[in-house]
């Protein structure tokens, strides 16, 4: 028999009751019982509880599976290196599925692929010496995707993912620029070597140079036929791929099986996005089974990979804890609202302080106000509402924080507004507001209920991150409040802005969202797409 002391199930109470705070023991390991001890728990919350050795041992098990999130997470990194990574669970819902068998099993894979071919070791070292050379023949040990740092934060996040996704599927290495700040931001997912592309990479340097008219972009090369000429024994060794917004008509061929079939081998392939092009892959048949197979439920995509990959540096994380645990945590309920206005001049708009408002009385997301009545202490208890607004503009939150203090509800519930920053304009990669943008869209994943934007990147990363499906605020046109105002969202995936419309079988143009049944038009861009489970 083994003697459970008080604190050990006083700190189970805490992490039952939302309190975590105070929930972990003197190791940092969280104390979090299984449900079988529950109850003991609770009767026994102010003595000594005794249990079987073998019962101890099972919840050592199932702490340890709670931490890596059913196993999506790898073992063996230095907790306190990186306290976001084991840390976020405590305040995160659970995910909303569990990780296939077969996502783990791959994902070991590739940890062990990377730690073999990462920066700095032998078959990276000689992998390098090909882009040196300027001429590749025969087999790579290695092949290597890289990902150059492009665009604002949300952009970054949702491309990286989709990189990543990319290097899964083709067995490549993900190398990822680090930018201005990346890592500043982000700890490193994969354990023992990094994922940042080392400083003395030979290309590096020509990163900013790289467009659609530079000699090595595979839409030039297919557009000269440069590419098709080459012939098995002589490749490029590199190839950059410019998959972002103002890619054309051969840039994006890249989502055609024939040409994949030729990028499979080319060792080295570079690459500048800003969008969030997984749903595209569905489309390309040689990896549509694999990815069935990694992704049974096809809308968790960007919520594994998210949950995977990003991990705040403890700064950032500072900066989340300390937000919730003042702000947050005492709410009975917590709604977030994040707004995005897609217009030049300076705000607040009262359009769309109206359209907000409409959206919050029509799906019942805050309780309407009384005015011009006396304040009266509600019998029964009051529930207490957090609302975390992110905006650029301070002026929004200045309204409801006005307008909830002025006045009382109708329901008596108690709503308290807050705003962790207010920046004016987007600032990009200049490092205290990215760190300040990154914790407000960890803040608003650990919301109950979330109110974002149409087109907004920094949106879909926090639904993702939270396994949330949003209420979407339409975008308003013409300085007109948008009428609904807003609609759930039907899926968790974020939405591909800039597709190609092109039946690569066919070589002919049409409408892509047409092509499988989980592949459609997303709510808020009529023109993208986006992953669906079933159907609306």
């Amino acid at each position: 028999m083994v003697r459970l002391e008080r604190i050990v199930v006083q700190n189970a109470l805490c992490a039952l009751r939302g309190n975590t705070q105070n929930s972990l023991n003197n190791n940092g390991v969280l104390a979090t019982p299984p449900s079988f001890i529950v109850a003991v728990v609770e009767a026994f919350s102010q003595q000594i509880v005794t249990l079987p050795t073998e019962d101890v041992g099972h919840l050592a098990v199932t702490v340890q599976k709670d931490k890596l999130l059913g196993g999506l997470l790898p073992s063996g990194f230095d907790e306190r290196s990186c306290l976001s990574r084991h840390e976020s669970v405590l305040y995160h819902k659970e995910l909303r599925q569990k990780p296939s068998s077969y996502l783990i099993s791959r994902l070991r894979s590739y940890e062990a692929l990377h730690k073999q071919c990462g920066p700095h070791t032998v078959l990276y070292n000689r992998s390098v010496e090909l882009i040196k050379s300027g001429q590749y023949r025969g087999s790579a040990d290695c092949n290597y995707l890289v990902w150059i740092s492009y665009s604002g934060l949300g952009n970054r996040i949702l491309t990286l993912a989709s990189a990543f996704l990319y290097a899964l599927l083709t067995n490549r290495v993900l190398l990822a620029d680090p930018g201005v700040n990346m890592r500043d931001l982000f700890c490193e997912p994969f354990p023992e070597v990094s994922w940042l592309l080392p400083p003395d990479f030979p290309i590096f340097n020509h990163f900013s140079t790289f467009n659609q008219k530079s000699p090595h972009c595979y839409g030039y090369m297919v557009k000269h036929d440069i590419i098709g000429n080459s012939t098995a024994s002589v490749l490029p060794p590199f190839v950059y791929l410019h998959l972002a917004h103002d890619y054309d008509d051969q840039d994006k061929l890249f989502f055609c099986d024939q040409d994949q079939s030729l990028l499979q081998k080319i060792p080295w392939l570079v690459m500048r996005t800003d969008n969030y092009f997984v749903p595209f892959l569905f489309l390309i048949p040689s990896f549509e089974q694999e990815l069935s197979n990694l992704f049974p439920e096809k809308e968790t995509i960007f919520h594994f990979l998210s949950r995977y990959l990003f991990h705040p540096t403890n700064s950032v994380w500072g900066l989340v804890m300390r937000y919730y645990q003042a702000y947050l945590a005492q709410a009975d309920e917590k709604l977030g609202i994040q707004i995005r206005v897609f217009d030049t001049s300076v705000g607040p708009f009262k359009y769309v302080l109206d359209q907000i408002s409409a959206c919050m009385m029509k799906e019942n997301l805050l309780p309407q106000i009384k005015q011009g009545e006396p304040i009266v202490n509600p019998s029964g208890k009051q529930k207490t509402i957090a609302v975390l607004i992110t905006s650029l503009s301070h002026g929004y939150f200045e309204e409801f924080r006005s307008m909830y203090w002025e006045h009382p509800t109708v329901t008596g519930d108690i709503i308290g507004v807050y705003q962790p920053s207010k920046e004016a304009h987007q600032q990009t990669e200049k490092l205290m507001h990215d760190r300040k943008a990154l914790a407000e869209m960890y803040l608003l994943s650990l919301t109950d209920k979330l109110v974002t934007s149409a087109w907004s990147t920094f949106g879909y990363v926090a639904h993702g991150l939270g396994g949330l499906k949003p209420w979407i605020l339409y975008k308003p046109e013409n300085r007109t409040a948008h009428n609904p105002p807003c609609a759930r969202a039907a899926s968790l995936e974020p939405c591909f802005h800039a597709p190609p419309y092109y039946d690569c079988k066919k070589k002919t143009g049409t409408d892509t969202s047409k092509i499988v049944p989980h592949v459609r038009h997303c709510e808020d861009v009529s023109w993208g797409l986006k992953l669906f489970d079933q159907k609306w």
